[in-house]
């Protein structure tokens, strides 16, 4: 099981992240809520461990955020905050648990497996199209029955277009969801991605999937699919 750890104080996340480690947990620890919210993003979590208040946007706007975005990865949600109307608002906000500070190790732990029993019912299923899949627990990506070896921004890229296979992304929303950042000053960057990953998706003699629609953005479809969104296509 691997959990994301977003907690601004050092010394706190590295006790955190050890006694989990000890329970077997795979954990990633990170200290701001722009950091947390790139590797939620980019990695498929089983958990998320959510510290409300950290430096600039605080945990209860990341948890919205990613709520809106359509992350259903688990959150437990870490405050000192022990009001009654701040429970009810990270519990409103998209958190699945909340405990407040200071904690026994061991009521965390238990919350911990608590949360993953549950989400063990609702596991991301696989992403397919034709021979394609991408597995968004193991971020394991086949083509054809061979593995494909994608950097994090390729496989966030491919993972958005399979999540909307058929339908055209635009450019401003894989700027907005891969890179968090505004169209123009990462729009050469996106055109290197995809060509880098047409490359490794569309390699002969495979069937070409990923399609550029001119003044729209791409999508994901078989050639005889690509017809009914408006725009040329380009394979290349």
């Amino acid at each position: 099981m691997r959990i994301l750890l977003i907690e601004d104080d050092r010394k706190a996340a590295r006790l955190l992240a050890r006694g989990l480690q000890e329970e077997g947990f795979v954990v990633d620890v990170v200290h701001t809520a722009e950091e947390g919210d790139e590797e939620a993003f980019v990695v498929a979590y089983d958990l998320i461990v959510l510290d409300w208040m950290l430096p600039g946007k605080d945990g209860l706007t990341l948890c919205r955020d990613l709520r809106q975005r359509g992350c259903k990865t688990p959150v437990l949600m870490l405050t000192a905050r022990d009001a009654l109307s701040d429970r009810v608002a990270g519990l409103n906000t998209g958190a699945d648990d909340y405990l407040t500070k200071p904690f026994a190790f061991d009521e965390l732990l238990a919350r911990v497996r608590a949360l993953l029993r549950r989400s063990e019912l609702v596991r991301p299923t696989v992403l397919s199209l034709a021979d394609l899949s991408l597995d968004p627990m193991s971020q394991r990506v086949l083509r054809g029955g061979m593995v494909l070896e994608l950097t994090h921004k390729e496989f966030a890229i491919l993972q958005i277009l399979l999540r909307h296979a058929g339908e055209v992304v635009s450019r401003s929303r894989l700027a907005e969801q891969v890179w968090k950042d505004d169209l123009i000053s990462i729009d050469n960057l996106i055109d290197v991605h995809i060509s880098n990953l047409r490359r490794k998706v569309d390699a002969p003699p495979a069937a070409p999937l990923i399609q550029t629609v001119r003044g729209r953005g791409f999508r994901l479809a078989l050639a005889d699919d690509g017809a009914g969104g408006g725009g040329s296509v380009a394979h290349a």
